[in-house]
This record gives C-alpha cells, sequence and structure tokens, in this order.
C-alpha cells in the first residue's frame, strides 16, 4: 500500500508537471502571437487561467486568457499600459504549439489602455508634480456645497469625473492647482474637459472668471492612446489608481495570420 501510495504522489506530480509545461508552451505561443497583433517591440504577459490545462488544451476551449504589456510606446505616449481579458477562447492545441498558420477566436475581448502621470506631463507644458484620482458622488456634493462649485456638476457621472492636482506658475510664482475635469470619449480619443480649477488645493475659493478660464486651457488636452487591444470599441474613460484608463469590449473576435477582425 505505501509503494502504491508513492507511485501515485509520483504520478501525480509528473501530470502536474506535464501540465505547466504544456500550459508555458501554449502561452508563449499566444505572446508571440499577440506581439505580431499589437506591434510589441516584446512579447507580453500571457496568462492561461484554468486548471487542470491538458483537458482545456484536448477540447481546444479555454475559459480565460489574460494579456498584458507594460511601457508600450503609442504616438506621443510612451508608457502605455495595455491589457486584454480574453473569454470562452477557442484554439486547437495543435494550432497554439505548432509551426503553421495560428488561429485564436474569442467569444468576448475587454481591453484597456492605462496612461499614467509622466505621460500626461509631457503634454500639459507648465504643469508639473501631476497626480490624479477618482471622485465619488460625496465628493462631487462637498465641492458644491461646501466649495462653490458649478451645481452643474451633479449631473454628471462622477465616474467621467477625475480630480487632477499639480504645480503650475501663475505670475511667476509656483502654486498648487487643483482641477475637478470631465473625461470624455470623441471618436476613440481621451478628452480631459475642466469644471472647477482652485489654486490651492480643493478647499480653496473659486478663482476669478477670467483666471479660471486660463487655467481651464492649460488642463485640456485630447490624447490619443491608440487602437485598444483587438480592435475593441472604447466605451468607458475613468480615473483608476493614479491613471487614466480607455476599456472597451468586443464579441466574436477572429485572430489569426490573415488579421484581426470582429462581428457581433
Amino acid at each position: 500500500m505505501k509503494r502504491l501510495i508513492i507511485v501515485l504522489l509520483v504520478l501525480v506530480g509528473v501530470l502536474v508537471a506535464v501540465d505547466y509545461g504544456t500550459a508555458a508552451l501554449a502561452e508563449s505561443a499566444v505572446s508571440r502571437q499577440m506581439r505580431e497583433r499589437l506591434g510589441l517591440a516584446d512579447d507580453p504577459s500571457v496568462r492561461i487561467n484554468g486548471f487542470p490545462f491538458l483537458t482545456q488544451a484536448l477540447s481546444g476551449k479555454y475559459r480565460s486568457v489574460e494579456v498584458e504589456a507594460e511601457r508600450v510606446p503609442v504616438g506621443q505616449l510612451r508608457q502605455v499600459d495595455v491589457r486584454a481579458q480574453l473569454d470562452d477562447v477557442t484554439a486547437p492545441l495543435s494550432e497554439l504549439i505548432g509551426s503553421g498558420a495560428r488561429t485564436l477566436r474569442v467569444a468576448q475581448a475587454d481591453g484597456s489602455v492605462r496612461v499614467g502621470t509622466t505621460d500626461l506631463e509631457s503634454l500639459l507644458p507648465g504643469v508639473q508634480k501631476l497626480t490624479i484620482a477618482n471622485l465619488d458622488a460625496n465628493a462631487v456634493d462637498t465641492l458644491i456645497r461646501d466649495g462653490g462649485a458649478d451645481p452643474g456638476l451633479r449631473s454628471l457621472d462622477p465616474e467621467t469625473l477625475a480630480r487632477f492636482g499639480g504645480t503650475v506658475t501663475v505670475l511667476g510664482r509656483e502654486q498648487d492647482v487643483a482641477v475637478v475635469a470631465e473625461l470624455q470619449i470623441v471618436d476613440g480619443k481621451m478628452r480631459i474637459v475642466p469644471r472647477d480649477v482652485r489654486l490651492g488645493d480643493a478647499d480653496a475659493d473659486p478663482l476669478p472668471t477670467p483666471v479660471q478660464a486660463v487655467l481651464e486651457r492649460l488642463f485640456t488636452i485630447e490624447v490619443d492612446p491608440g487602437t485598444l487591444p483587438f480592435e475593441v470599441t472604447p466605451t468607458e474613460f475613468r480615473a483608476r489608481d493614479g491613471q487614466l484608463e480607455l476599456l472597451g469590449t468586443a464579441k466574436n473576435v477572429v485572430l489569426g495570420d490573415g488579421g484581426a477582425a470582429t462581428s457581433g
């Protein structure tokens, strides 16, 4: 009995090693294909979720595949983070790890790009020490009730608002600035439109209209983050974890040597 248990444990260990080894080969193959499809200089990180892998590989169907690439140069931007979540992927194992043509069919692809403060500062001349934070409905109410902000802010979804901080030079003096801006999607581009600008922090008094107008222009920019992964159409623009994030979803995506296409 003891010898049988040892044999079974060894067998399980071998099967697990084979499972992880085969998964690693498949992830490497997908990574190379994603590099070509996304036009990246290096292979992105790929993770095929679910255990055991071999049962998915034998059926050619994978529940979830994650793709991540960091500090990707796109247009004027140099450090864009690209992420994609692929659900219900169909790809024969022979194609994934073979040398011939490869085709992946994805029931749903959720893609995102994130732009950080370093890239944004390069597009905001005169602004330094930039910070980004999201707002909630309570913060908007407080800004209106106690800070005298435009009550029209209540008509906007808090998910589409962000708070920017930084320093600017006004009349030869460096001063802190606090900006509440609306985040818009225009023709696939990220547009930042200031709605409230104050010198100092968010508790400072409102500025005279001419001064606010000058600072609003300073923070009004349009950023082109490039095409979202797998030609996903952008549907959401928000602030998250100190960055700006553009997201979207595509259905029935086909990836292969002939290119990427979507339908439905």
